[in-house]
């Protein structure tokens, strides 16, 4: 998939296959490119070069409505003047009112039935999300979570062949995002529906995605399940990004022995390179001990469930707080490396011939 707005290019050769039933999140950051492929996959837009699928139809020449995807917005898209119940059965009023331009003579076999019908769909995806008792207030009655599940309600009732969202939760508080997550993760396995989820936030992807797709600068930089994500980033930028805190990077270099060293550490890991690379540690992936890399210790973080320990240089570790107890700033260390990854000069992944276990440097 290409697409460029005048003269700067926002998607550059975008491939992404999703699995039927599968949620899949794009994760980047602003300006990468993410909303600008949902929107062309919802028909809102249109590529320069490519094509869009769904199931075996192609669809780039299909207007939005024809495409069969329902689409969750940042910003509600509700109609003031509509009930919450309104606003759940406009796609099914919608769908009722096309049929009888086409076939008028429906209208006198639907009136009746066919307004129950939609008033039990309505009421069937509403009691899940909690919206069943507010079917009568209009948007500005409500808060913003619950202008949120109305408009995942709207979006689910009419049972699309897959959900596009677009940073649907990012107007809600910490408390109410972790909420409306796993609501909305719990009805989507349950409906075995389809469904894209465009996001900034790594911990949404991670926490709600069969797969994440990370973009950068109009590229996909890998699509991978979350926990492989963060245990095998194939490129630096991803294991930068993937993370809180992010990666430790850590200058590094082969010698023609092929031995890993840091500065004059040398770590019992070999690699086909030569000269300098990246070793790549998560906080959590070094640990004190007699040997190791010297650290010095800057900033303690003491966040209940976990220690963070800033180090000089600009590095984390990551313990439980019994490991931390009676550490200080700018006490010395020293850190043996329990698993790494390794990235070349151009930032790309390395293999370690060495298997990454509970290893002490030397």
């Amino acid at each position: 998939m290409q697409k460029s707005f005048g003269p700067t290019p926002v998607l550059r050769g975008v491939t992404l296959e999703v699995v039927e039933g599968e949620f899949l999140a794009i994760l980047g950051a602003s300006g990468c490119g993410k909303s600008t492929l949902l929107r062309i996959l919802a028909g809102l837009e249109t590529a320069d070069a490519g094509e869009v699928w769904i199931g075996d139809r192609r669809v780039d020449a299909l207007p939005p409505k024809a495409r069969d995807l329902a689409m969750v917005f940042q910003s509600y898209a509700l109609y003031p003047y509509m009930t919450v119940g309104q606003n759940i059965a406009l796609p099914l009023e919608m769908r009722r009112l096309s049929a009888l331009q086409r076939l008028p003579w429906l209208g006198r076999l639907w009136s009746g039935p066919q307004r129950r019908a939609i008033a039990a769909d309505v009421a069937a995806v509403a009691a899940p999300l909690g919206l069943a008792p507010l079917l009568a207030r209009k948007p500005a009655q409500l808060s913003g979570g619950q202008r949120q599940r109305v408009a995942l309600a709207r979006a689910m009732v009419r049972s699309p062949a897959a959900f596009l969202m677009d940073e649907p939760l990012s107007n809600l508080d910490a408390r109410l995002r972790a909420e409306a997550r796993a609501e909305i993760v719990a009805l989507t396995r349950r409906l075995g529906v389809t469904t894209l989820y465009v996001t900034h936030d790594q911990g949404e992807a991670m926490a709600m995605a069969d797969r994440v797709a990370v973009m950068q600068a109009g590229r996909v930089l890998q699509l991978a399940p979350p926990q492989e994500l963060y245990d095998e980033p194939t490129s630096l930028d991803v294991a930068r990004f993937i993370g809180s805190p992010p990666m430790n990077a850590l200058p590094a270099h082969v010698g023609e022995d092929g031995a890993v060293m840091v500065g004059d550490v040398r770590l019992p890991w070999l690699s086909p390179a030569r000269g300098l690379v990246t070793l790549g540690v998560r906080p959590e992936g070094w640990v004190p001990a007699s040997q190791g890399i010297p650290a010095t210790v800057t900033l303690i973080e003491h966040l209940g469930a976990e220690t963070l320990c800033h180090l000089e240089g600009g590095a984390v570790l990551r313990l439980a707080p019994d490991m931390a107890r009676g550490m200080v700033a700018g006490q010395a260390l020293r850190l043996a490396v329990r698993k790494a990854v390794l990235f070349g000069a151009d930032g790309q992944r390395l293999p370690l011939q060495a298997a990454l276990r509970e290893i002490a440097l030397g």
